[in-house]
């Protein structure tokens, strides 16, 4: 009996051990996540991405939202439907308390308004150019006219109210 309680136990470890222990790489580039990612022909990674926020670089944050080498004194917006830009660090509280907000937003608002993140961490250079000292720091910008920043982290509510009524608010066409 002792030694299958002491079997039981090694077995036990050892299935702790096989799933923790990919899930704690920080690039998720280990062999096992790419044969993973390249035998379930993408299903799973699809879905899992579905309204989730997208992580922008310099250059792709240039392309979807502003680039702000080619037009560095006017806003000129690239995208094609509103956006918020969480710009955020790894390390940082506030910042992990907000990121399942802005995936539930993602979700509730898909197809009309894109999320992007920014890490600042690795994205220096842009978080430079937009004046980024504290973090999180969120921009919010309406398809018309200039976009808004917002320090710190919001409840969901207040997400919320400003996306609905900054973000897809229709611009007023008759008189107040």
């Amino acid at each position: 009996k002792m030694k299958k309680t002491g079997y039981f136990l090694v077995m036990i470890t050892f299935l702790f051990i096989s799933c923790t222990g990919t899930s704690g790489s920080k690039e998720g580039n280990t062999p096992e996540a790419v044969v993973a990612t390249a035998t379930d022909g993408g299903s799973e990674k699809a879905e899992s991405t579905k309204g989730k926020p997208e992580l922008l670089t310099a250059q792709t944050f240039k392309l979807k939202v502003m680039d702000y080498e080619k037009n560095p004194k006017q806003w000129i917006f690239e995208g094609d439907k509103p956006a918020i830009v969480d710009f955020y660090a790894d390390w940082c509280r506030p910042c992990r308390m907000i990121a399942p907000i802005l995936e539930e937003l993602g979700a509730e608002y898909e197809g009309k308004i894109n999320i992007y993140k920014v890490d600042t961490e690795a994205q220096r250079e842009l978080a430079a150019a937009f004046g980024i000292q504290s973090l999180p720091t969120v921009l919010f910008i309406p398809m018309e006219g200039n976009p808004s920043m917002q320090k710190g982290a919001l409840p969901k509510e207040s997400f919320k109210q400003i996306i609905d009524d900054f973000l897809l608010k229709q611009p007023a066409t008759g008189t107040n």
